[in-house]
């Protein structure tokens, strides 16, 4: 499953994106989205209440689709890459996009 994502800063306190693939369904935020029913060569316009952004398209076997990912700016950099992030995903979690900010290092402790 070739994603691409759609990153959006949310509101505070608005939880963050999650997401994992198993086969052809893709599960974003505890929700379950078969994509099996896309046709080969072909393409699915999503309706309805749903994470994705534009159509979802099978090329080679493939499926593509673009996913709008929402992120906490507590713990984002405050400036995030240009580029639209792509990743492949077989199977198992979905890697977060998002460029985080370094995790704060503990203050020396005094002997």
């Amino acid at each position: 499953m070739q994603i691409t994502f759609n990153c959006i800063a949310g509101l505070p306190g608005q939880p963050e994106t999650s997401a994992s693939v198993s086969g052809e369904v893709i599960t974003v935020d505890g929700v379950a989205y078969d994509l099996s029913a896309v046709p080969a060569d072909g393409y699915a316009e999503p309706e309805g209440e749903h994470p994705f952004t534009g159509r979802i398209e099978r090329i080679g076997g493939e499926l593509h689709l673009s996913l709008r990912w929402t992120y906490d700016t507590s713990t984002a950099e405050a400036h995030q890459p240009s580029a639209t992030p792509v990743l492949a995903v077989t199977e198992g979690e979905v890697p977060d996009p998002i460029t985080r900010k370094p995790a704060p290092q503990p203050e020396p402790q005094e002997a």
